[in-house]
């Protein structure tokens, strides 16, 4: 899964600059303002942090490791106190002369990690008070944030207001679909299966679950339908799954609603295990083009690709009623579950697997 992560530089953003340019004492060194409420809305929403800085000449007579190691353990503790810690911290010795591959805005200090990490490119920045961290984000292919032109309150700001959005392709010799989902945004809906009536209820879905959907498959629709709404659930849970992250700060649980005669009520929990149970029967072999023996299977696909635990209870006589209540009340259970209300993943174990 791909992961939020903020390349942090040290001096001048996190603490401010030391005077002499080396290190000061440890009754000197001072937070930069605002960055611990900063980070803290910033680890609550699922960022990991990786610290990135150049300390010029670290090792050497001038700058001997002796004098440094102390100060920069306590900063690390200063913040490690605050529940706020590192993944990794990475500290180039080298001055600009050197022309060294790790010293930024080069990226050779974080190459290995890079290579184990799947970055989230949209959501991961770097922040810094250089240009050479702005040229470090560039070279990454991620934001980059500098300080002072904007102080840690905007840049949580402009982190934590960014809409959670995936896109998932999947290309099979049965069906070709890309899928796009937006959480915190209810438009557009453009979806585009080659069933109609299976449009329909993806835009129930996505409607009622208020959130922006666009779907387009090109599937084998001339043999059967079962492999266009099997793989266009696993794409729109895949996507689902994607843009929630770690969940960090949503409702997690969704629970009902009524259709005319029909009824159906919906369960939902995103707590990263998939698990699916459907009651019901439906007294049509289809509906609109759309058997409705792939209703239950859609939403087991959908629970699968989304690590979800989705019970779904439908009773009624009209098999296209019970069929929308379905796809409505899903999306009325997805609603609650995806909104999110700040705060840490909702689980005592500190993660949504």
């Amino acid at each position: 899964m791909a992961e939020k992560i903020l390349f942090i530089d040290r001096d001048g953003t996190l603490i401010e600059e030391p005077h002499d340019n080396q290190v000061d004492a440890l009754e000197k060194i001072r937070l930069v303002k605002g960055v611990i409420p900063a980070l803290l809305s910033l680890r609550d929403a699922g960022y990991i942090f990786v610290m990135v800085s150049n300390q010029d000449g670290l090792g050497t007579s001038a700058f001997p490791t002796e004098d440094f190691t102390p100060a920069h353990q306590h900063v690390l503790d200063i913040f490690s106190s605050q529940g706020i810690t590192f993944d990794e911290v990475f500290i180039c010795p080298h001055t600009a002369e050197d022309q060294c591959e790790c010293r930024k805005p080069r990226t050779g200090l974080l190459t290995a990690y890079l290579a184990s990490h799947q970055l989230d490119l949209e959501a991961s920045a770097v922040i810094g008070d250089r240009d050479t961290d702005i040229e470090m984000a560039d070279k990454i292919g991620i934001q980059g944030f500098r300080i002072p032109d904007l102080n840690w309150a905007q840049i949580e700001n402009a982190l934590c207001s960014r809409h959670r959005v995936a896109v998932v392709s999947r290309k099979t010799r049965e069906t070709d679909i890309a899928a796009r989902v937006n959480l915190d945004a209810d438009q557009p809906i453009s979806l585009d299966s080659g069933i109609g009536f299976f449009d329909h209820m993806l835009e129930q879905l996505a409607k009622h679950g208020g959130f922006s959907l666009s779907v387009s498959c090109d599937g084998d629709l001339h043999i059967d339908e079962h492999h266009t709404v099997e793989d266009v659930a696993i794409c729109i849970g895949g996507a689902m799954r994607q843009a929630l992250g770690n969940k960090a700060g949503v409702g997690r649980y969704g629970f009902l609603l009524p259709m005319d005669e029909s009824d159906a009520q919906v369960s939902i929990d995103l707590s990263g295990r998939a698990n699916f149970r459907f009651e019901g029967a439906f007294g049509r072999e289809a509906v609109g083009g759309l058997p409705t023996e792939l209703v239950p299977h859609f939403f087991q696909s959908l629970a699968e690709s989304l690590g979800a635990a989705i019970h779904i209870e439908v009773n009624g006589e009209n098999a296209h009623h019970m069929v929308e209540a379905v796809f409505k009340s899903v999306g009325r259970a997805i609603r609650p579950a995806i909104k999110f209300e700040g705060g840490a993943p909702p689980s005592t174990k500190g993660m949504l697997a």
